[in-house]
């Protein structure tokens, strides 16, 4: 490790490393050793010269360094590293049974810091896996995550796509751009199973990496108890509660997005359940829509993307989730169901029931507690890492 550069910490600033805390904060940084290099792997010690761990180090943020490994007998990231983290993360998700069924092959294989690889997402489609870097080491660490990649899928991988140009800033590398690591575009519609269901996928051009799969299991909880019912699915992007309603024999779903793309995935996935019949639409802001259409339901989602991705942001986005919240109440029938959800991570389980408490309240609407939602086991929380839990979720039954 005589080529990294070296990052010691202030005294008393390692008690969070010693507990396996992937993170060093820019404060905690008594000084350099070496030239620092945006995205290089580093060797981070205490005060007294002990040997911490090794990770990419970060300097534009209040992250300075991702901790890939930790301990006095940490090493640099080499192939073999790759290989066994990635190994790893396949195996624990053959164990959850998402690997070798046929009703699924859509799921996420690196969830960051919950599979010891901070700035690292890695979803599969089928044969092609998807990654996006977080982090400009993950950044420059592709070609070897997709060697690994190569190494641990064998034939059953057919591509390795590249999306972090969404995700790292262009001017951190030049020109960032999307692109094929391994493979190539199949040239055809991309299709995928989940539960038994199919979708179209557009992983190229789509949101994040073309899917919303930490819903997969709020989407089999939902067909639980939408037949007969009529469902209103906002912000719906590729439809995946809609299909879940359709298939389980729901009597109506209305599918809501600002986005006339999504709207057409929604639509060609409604196609493909063979019940588009019972299934409408709308390209549309939600809010708008709510507030523009009179029409009640039996089960409303409301499941917009993140209102706040900085702490400074939160009190917004709290009033953004109560004001979103008392307009869907509005829309339920008595006795009906509703599926809310948040995705902002700087906002805690009790600060978004306090929100959706505040809307019932303006919205003079009984309601009591059904469920509280987290996202699936292939997206696992490192024990030493909580800010890894970022969706959160409540069913209410509004009377």
């Amino acid at each position: 490790m005589s080529q990294a550069a070296t990052i010691v910490l202030k005294n008393g600033k390692d008690h969070s490393l010693r507990r396996r805390h992937p993170w060093v904060f820019s404060g905690a940084i008594a000084r350099a050793k070496g030239e620092l290099a945006e995205g290089d792997a580093v060797r981070v010690e205490a005060i007294d010269g002990e040997l911490l761990g090794v990770g990419h180090y970060s300097g534009g943020g209040s992250i300075a360094v991702r901790m890939l490994d930790f301990g006095s007998e940490a090493t640099l990231p080499t192939p073999e590293f790759w290989e066994k983290r990635l190994r790893d993360a396949y195996q624990l998700r053959q164990r959850l049974g998402l690997i070798g069924t046929a009703d699924t092959d859509v799921y996420r294989l690196v969830h960051a810091e919950g599979d010891g690889l901070p700035g690292l997402i890695i979803d599969v489609y089928g044969d092609t896996a998807v990654v996006q870097a977080h982090s400009l080491g993950m950044y420059h660490a592709r070609p070897e995550i997709a060697a690994a990649l190569r190494v641990v899928f064998g034939e059953k991988l057919r591509a390795v796509y590249d999306k972090s140009a969404e995700t790292i800033p262009g001017n951190a590398v030049g020109e960032a751009k999307n692109g094929y690591l391994f493979g190539e575009s199949s040239g055809h519609e991309h299709l995928v199973r989940e539960n038994g269901h199919q979708f179209a996928i557009d992983w190229e051009t789509g949101q994040k990496t073309g899917f919303f799969i930490d819903q997969r299991d709020n989407r089999a909880l939902l067909a639980r108890y939408s037949p007969g019912r009529r469902v209103l699915n906002t912000f719906c992007y590729t439809g995946g509660f809609s299909i879940y309603a359709l298939h389980a024999g729901a009597e109506l779903v209305h599918s809501v997005d600002s986005s006339k793309k999504a709207i057409a995935l929604t639509e060609r996935n409604a196609e493909l359940s063979g019940d588009a019949d019972r299934h409408a639409a709308y390209a549309d802001d939600v809010l708008g829509f709510l507030k523009n259409h009179s029409a009640q339901y039996d089960l409303l989602v409301l499941d917009p993307p993140a209102f706040a991705k900085h702490m400074g942001a939160r009190h917004a986005a709290l009033m953004g989730y109560k004001r979103l919240n008392a307009a869907g109440i509005q829309h339920l029938a008595p006795g009906g169901l509703l599926f809310t959800f948040s995705c902002s991570q700087v906002v805690s389980p009790e600060l978004f029931e306090g929100a959706v408490l505040a809307a019932a309240i303006e919205a003079g609407r009984p309601a009591r507690i059904l469920h509280r939602l987290t996202q699936p086991a292939d997206h696992p929380v490192s024990l030493f890492h909580p800010e890894g839990a970022y969706l959160k979720g409540l069913v209410l039954a509004v009377e």
